[in-house]
């Protein structure tokens, strides 16, 4: 899993060089929204291109984690289905339904049935090879729908912004690998912070999938329980809790995810949150943002906490490559 996680730098490289050469039918131009099928690492990629887009274009994205075609999509939607094995069972559910609408249809997969599915239905399909888990694989989740906002004219500054990110995570890379000791590695240091604590990642904007990517790489690598708030709606509901149960409060980390990039009054929320925080007792670590571009600071963001789920797995005395419960849940719905 270290390996996987050191080696997303060039995987996002390759995935974007091979992804560039995707060429969509003209008529998927013609579009009004665009609809992700996801789940896990293929939902979060998902996330963030709607976040980035959200910055640029009037075109809207809307991501779906559930069985269940949303009964919007129409021709002017362009419906990507994204499953890294090919076999997740709620984005074929949807698959099959968005092939009975005349929306635009596009697949991203490793293989399996979603493979065989869209091939036979005549839908493009966007391939790539990996081995390795499927959430250490979010460079080739995430750079084929970034090459599609491109195709559709919907980013025109991403060539530029996609190698500056490209440079921030291999530069990033190198501070960070397990090579380096603690003293000089702040990844290793978060980690250590965090251990047998209850970490809560805080973000805002653009920043909030990577938020929520950090809670599920916490979950699953670290084998921990982790969750994720987005500023500044916790300032409307969350910021009242910090003080109950009182063992949880000194047993709680919070991470915040911070960025120049954020709306001015979102950081002050920023600054105010973290001082309610420390007058509660609760542990607060600020990790910020590389590069200029949203891109480059999402993905030096999600490459730093990966690394710090690595870690932590390490600190915990777990092995993070393993999925039992996942597993065990997917053989037990194989029998329903």
């Amino acid at each position: 899993m270290l390996d996987a996680i050191g080696g997303l730098p060039e995987q996002c490289r390759q995935a974007w060089q091979a992804a560039r050469s995707l060429a969509l039918p003209p008529p998927y131009s013609q579009i009004d929204r665009i609809v992700i099928l996801g789940m896990g690492g293929s939902a979060i990629a998902g996330d963030m291109l709607r976040a980035l887009l959200q910055r640029e274009s009037a075109v809207p994205v809307f991501n779906v984690r559930q069985y269940e075609l949303p009964p919007f999509v129409d021709e002017r939607t362009l419906v990507i289905a994204s499953s890294f094995s090919g076999n997740t069972e709620e984005t074929l559910s949807a698959f099959d339904q968005a092939l009975a609408t005349p929306a635009k249809k596009l697949a991203v997969t490793g293989g399996g049935q979603l493979l065989a599915t869209a091939r036979a239905n005549g839908v493009p399909v966007f391939t790539y090879q990996f081995q390795g888990q499927p959430r250490a694989a979010l460079g080739w989740s995430l750079m084929p729908l970034l090459a599609v906002a491109r195709s559709l004219g919907l980013m025109p500054g991403l060539e530029r912004e996609a190698e500056e990110a490209l440079a921030v995570m291999a530069d990033l890379q190198e501070q960070i690998s397990e090579g380096t000791p603690a003293v000089q590695n702040p990844v290793k240091q978060v980690a250590q912070r965090l251990h047998g604590k209850l970490p809560v990642i805080y973000g805002a904007g653009f920043l909030t999938p990577v938020a929520h990517r950090w809670k599920t790489q916490l979950n699953e690598n670290s084998k921990a329980w982790s969750f994720y708030e987005e500023l500044p709606e916790a300032n409307h509901n969350a910021i009242l809790g910090y003080e109950l149960p009182r063992d949880t409060v000194l047993n709680t980390a919070v991470v915040f995810l911070q960025s120049n990039l954020v709306h001015p009054r979102v950081q002050l929320r920023y600054d105010f949150t973290q001082r309610m925080l420390e007058k509660a007792g609760v542990d607060v670590l600020t990790v910020g943002a590389r590069g200029q571009s949203a891109l480059a600071q999402m993905l030096s963001l999600v490459l730093f906490g990966d690394h710090v789920s690595c870690y932590l797995a390490l600190l915990n005395g777990v092995d993070p490559s393993l999925t039992t419960a996942i597993d065990n849940l997917k053989a037990w719905l194989g029998q329903q």
